[in-house]
């Protein structure tokens, strides 16, 4: 947004200050300036960034406003007096959605003449280089530009009777003044006469009723529609406009009678009169809601309390507050009956009390309170902690003191903080990179992946398909992560999500832990990513909690797994996670190329048992001594088997063992067997071993795996 510096010199009378101080000033108030282009003798335009909760400032007399507060001036009143209307009949004006619209006006002026600007506003449009139309079009941008509220100018002798505001009918069409033809929505509302919709209320008028040179009577419109539906029209019909930008944003509800006389006043300048009295129609409710809020309790105690010592040793003073909240719009009461139960207070409204600019001098103490009437303009500001905020965002923040809040209590672990640190560090360590997904899943991916049917919690109200729903696993996010590294030829990945899945129903939802798994090609060693390393990654997690057994299996498992590629891990009896290769199906309806792995660890379980606690050993300053053994095992051997049988040999001296080789289906071994290589590692702490001791210990071995069905090979 472009704002003249001229223009703004001219609202606030005695400003002295160079634009670049100007810029910088605003900028550290929050109104931000990207830029300052010189003019030479017209001043410099700002080109400013306002954020989407000051629509009050998006426009000259807004920013004009905060100017006013920075450097303590007064602010020039805008000049809407008009001349005396000719006498005439009341323009006739209905609101059929009063929840949709709170406030309507209308101004008929006759015997105007349609001619190019002139003037102030040509010459302003031209060093914002703004694009010139006609009077009456360049008066509703000019009042745009000046105070930020929307009109609009129809021409009044293609109006069929009065000003109707209403919902469109269904397959109702209206011609845009983009002219293109548009099919209204029955939730859109309209601005029409009791023929037709003339144009969607707060985003463009029609085509059938605008302005052209042959116009001799128009009617002025300014207006204060719902944010919502604006906002809603707008986005249906792809039609976003300077009038919705702002409408849909929060307009301010008492400015529209401005707004029509300031527009008059420029149509005016060129001829014509005013006939019949000016209609405004106002919905009480709506009113209420914006420029009628009720008054709130704010105590400079609390100001001084949440924002702490100033680099000033008077820090800010009742006299400060006051001129602050006054400068915004804000209307004060002092109230004398101060209470420590701020909840309980109401604030007193005497007008006799009510604090003026020359009452702003005063002091007064810490326990102060006031009854403040918040302005029509400023639809953010809500609570007492709002007006905090604003006397801080005023005053500077490059003005306060840089110390810690103060703190008292102490900082309480969660419960399970240390099994969830484990988790992290051990994946980390093992070279998974952490990601993080969104709340929100489809329902179809929300269907497959949910643990239990029926337990998926809906949204009332989603933003969009694709996020309906809150997530019953974190695997949809997983697989989403994953697609969306392929897809830009990240062809290696290996990630891990700790996060919050949901059950239940919108009524009662039920949040609980969980771990989830995903890796793709090389993503974890410069081999492809197998089963095992997936296995190998649960063990070693696995491992790091207490437990009487963990064993693997593959009974009930769900269906995004491959049936013979997958797992069910079981701690102490109970299913602690799933993982595994994702199904085929699942993986091309995914468009999914690659193999893709996955799993998902239940933390709600796993982080029931206790941290294993590390057991330091003195390393042995004797020889290890390694003994291979080639043994025979029929087919249906299993490593856990082997590995169970030698943990249960008692003898301290192993200190490992690990298959070197595995050999199948070669001529000098038997049908229905294979061989294996197995390496164990002997060693003592107290002395160096003899041959005897090496004899006896590989016995016991042999004698083990024959227990199992091996045999040595011969």
């Amino acid at each position: 947004m472009k704002i003249l510096s001229s223009w703004l010199r001219e609202c606030v009378p005695g400003l002295t200050v160079s634009d670049r101080q100007l810029a910088d000033d605003l900028t550290l108030r929050g109104i931000a300036v990207e830029g300052v282009f010189d003019l030479g003798v017209d001043g410099s335009v700002f080109e400013m960034d306002i954020t989407t909760n000051r629509v009050d400032a998006m426009n000259h007399y807004g920013v004009a406003r905060e100017a006013a507060i920075i450097y303590g001036l007064q602010l020039k009143p805008i000049e809407t007096a008009l001349p005396e209307p000719q006498s005439g009949s009341t323009f006739p004006v209905a609101i059929e959605e009063p929840t949709l619209c709170g406030r309507f006006t209308a101004r008929v002026l006759r015997n105007v003449k349609i001619q190019p600007s002139t003037g102030i506003v040509a010459e302003r449009f031209r060093l914002l280089e703004q694009k010139l139309i006609s009077n009456a079009v360049d008066a509703t941008n000019f009042c745009t530009l000046a105070i930020g509220q929307p009109t609009h100018v129809f021409d009044l002798d293609k109006l069929e009777g009065g000003i109707i505001v209403r919902r469109a009918r269904k397959g109702e069409k209206v011609r845009t003044l983009d002219g293109i033809e548009r099919t209204l929505d029955p939730e859109d509302l309209v601005v029409a006469d009791e023929k037709q919709a003339h144009g969607i209320a707060g985003v463009m008028g029609g085509w059938d009723s605008m302005i052209t040179a042959d116009t001799k009577n128009v009617l002025v419109e300014a207006a204060w529609f719902d944010p919502v539906t604006v906002r809603r029209s707008s986005k249906r019909h792809v039609l976003h406009t300077d009038a919705s930008h702002r409408f849909e944003r929060g307009a301010d509800f008492n400015a529209p009678p401005v707004a029509s006389a300031l527009v008059s006043r420029i149509l005016l300048e060129a001829g014509g009169y005013q006939v019949g009295p000016f209609t405004d129609v106002i919905i009480p409710e709506a009113e209420a809601r914006t420029a009628k809020r009720a008054a709130i309790v704010f105590s400079l105690g609390e100001v001084k309390r949440i924002l702490g010592p100033t680099e000033e040793s008077e820090g800010i003073t009742a006299s400060t507050a006051e001129a602050i909240l006054t400068g915004l719009g804000c209307a004060l009461v002092k109230d004398d009956h101060t209470s420590t139960n701020k909840s309980s207070r109401e604030p007193s409204l005497d007008p006799s009390r009510a604090v003026s600019m020359e009452s702003a001098a005063t002091s007064a103490s810490d326990s102060q309170s006031y009854g403040v009437t918040l302005p029509s303009w400023r639809l953010d500001l809500e609570r007492e902690i709002d007006l905090v905020e604003e006397i801080a965002r005023v005053y500077g923040y490059n003005r306060f003191q840089n110390t810690l809040p103060a703190f008292a209590g102490s900082i309480i672990e969660l419960p399970y903080a240390g099994h969830e640190a484990t988790v992290r560090r051990t994946l980390l360590a093992l070279g998974w990179t952490e990601a993080i997904s969104s709340t929100f899943c489809a329902a179809g991916d929300a269907a497959l992946f949910a643990p239990q049917p029926n337990s998926i919690v809906a949204m009332g109200n989603p933003l969009s398909e694709e996020a309906g729903v809150l997530r019953p696993s974190l695997l949809p996010g997983m697989l989403s992560m994953l697609a969306l590294n392929l897809n830009r030829d990240v062809e290696d990945a290996a990630l891990f999500e700790m996060g919050t899945v949901f059950s239940g129903s919108p009524e009662r939802v039920d949040e609980r832990p969980v771990l989830a798994i995903g890796a793709t090609g090389h993503g974890l060693t410069e081999s492809e990513v197998t089963f095992y390393d997936i296995k190998g990654t649960l063990e070693d997690l696995l491992g790091k909690f207490s437990s009487r057994s963990i064993y693997f299996d593959n009974l009930q498992l769900p269906p995004w797994l491959h049936p013979g590629r997958s797992a069910r891990v079981a701690l102490d009896g109970s299913t602690v996670a799933w993982f595994g290769q994702l199904h085929p199906s699942e993986a091309e309806r995914r468009k999914l190329k690659q193999t893709v792995f996955i799993g998902e660890v239940y933390l709600n379980r796993l982080c029931k048992q206790r941290l294993s606690q590390p057991v330091v050993r003195e390393l042995s300053r004797f020889q290890p001594v390694r003994r291979d053994f080639s043994l025979l095992f029929p087919n249906s051997t299993t490593w856990a088997a082997i590995d169970d049988k030698l943990r249960s040999l008692d003898i301290s001296e192993l200190r490992s063992f690990e298959p070197k080789e595995v050999l199948r289906e070669a001529k000098s071994i038997p049908a229905g067997h294979f061989s294996l290589l197995l390496r164990v590692v002997f060693q003592s702490q107290e002395r160096t071993l003899r041959e005897e001791d090496l004899q006896q210990f590989s016995q016991q071995v042999i004698a083990a795996m024959e227990l199992i069905g091996g045999k040595l090979r011969s």
